[in-house]
């Protein structure tokens, strides 16, 4: 069984979770099932189930890690409806026999079932896609940035990686204002697609923002003209221009005396496109032509209308976007 972590969560459940798990399948509670695909070598892929085979593992003492290890068991802890179960490992160690949970409890917890739904190796990726951004949307914990992570790694593991690669560009990573909990959350992989997918076709204003990325996602994967390579180097001085003129205040608000308050998506999507679109003439202007340009762009009320808070991301894209090129060029 394969599980592949690149278009599925890492493995990011916390302990009560697990452990609320764990008391699931001791109480006999019907779990969801996991998807599996079958490839050509008769192996299942794991489509949809990563957590509940990893907390398994995990609690049986068989989870590996990437470098061969395996962890160490995970010892349940503030169970609810199993009381006796708090603190209990699956399996004895060695050092003390007490804290191991009976063998009638154990047994009850290999009988449980998992049931699994295959889907044959005859189905093509375009169908294992559809799968998970089915089984993933809708009320999922799966951000929609996870979702499109899988669109990509199905239908072109390269581009994916290559993203992946970008997201961690150091130009970028600074004036985006990364943090810990942003990148866990794949906010990143999220602002980096954003500057390819409106390079690559106009916002279509008749869905929502995260249908037009999943659909971006789908396209760019397959379309055999893309040349991500040069769309990279695009980026790379996007990002080096801002980075070396405005630097962390790139994206930041600015109220005609300062720039202040956080990262704002409003001011990223404009900035990039418009610099991206003009990175020839960008990349040997003066730094403060550049913030000039920037702080232009924060006094026009064509901007600021609809940069405020409170209006809709297609209502958005659809009036600034179009502008990007020309309020940079």
């Amino acid at each position: 069984m394969i599980i592949n972590p690149n278009y599925q969560r890492l493995f990011r459940w916390d302990d009560s979770q697990k452990t609320r798990f764990i008391e699931s399948l001791l109480l006999g509670i019907p779990i969801p099932p996991v998807f599996v695909f079958t490839d050509e070598d008769g192996r299942w892929e794991v489509i949809d189930g990563l957590q509940r085979l990893s907390t398994i593992f995990e609690f049986s003492g068989i989870l590996k890690k990437d470098d061969g290890g395996v962890y160490p068991p995970f010892v349940p802890s503030g169970t609810r409806s199993l009381p006796s179960l708090d603190g209990m490992k699956l399996v004895s160690d060695g050092d003390d026999d007490n804290n191991v949970i009976p063998l009638s409890t154990r047994l009850d917890f290999e009988r449980s079932r998992l049931r699994g739904e295959i889907l044959k190796k005859e189905s093509d990726e375009k169908t294992k896609y559809e799968l998970f951004e089915r089984l993933n949307t809708g009320g999922s914990s799966l951000t929609d940035q996870e979702v499109r992570n899988c669109i990509m790694v199905m239908l072109n593991k390269d581009l994916f990686e290559k993203l992946v690669a970008i997201s961690k560009y150091p130009s970028f990573e600074a004036v985006t204002l990364q943090t810990d909990k942003s990148i866990s959350e794949q906010k990143p992989m999220d602002l980096v697609l954003r500057f390819f997918a409106y390079r690559y076709s106009d916002f279509d204003k008749s869905v929502d923002i995260n249908e037009w990325l999943n659909s971006i996602s789908r396209a760019i994967s397959v379309d055999d003209n893309y040349d991500v390579d040069s769309e990279i180097e695009v980026f790379k001085k996007t990002f080096d221009v801002l980075h070396s003129s405005v630097g962390l205040n790139a994206f930041k608000k600015y109220d005609g005396t300062t720039f202040s308050r956080a990262f704002l998506i409003s001011a990223y999507e404009v900035i990039t496109k418009g610099i991206s679109t003009n990175i020839t003439k960008y990349e040997n202007e003066t730094p403060q032509y550049i913030e000039d340009k920037i702080k232009a762009m924060w006094l026009d009320t064509d901007f600021t209308n609809y940069a405020r808070a409170g209006v809709s991301a297609p209502s958005r894209l659809i009036r600034t976007l179009p502008k990007a090129t020309t309020w940079f060029n």
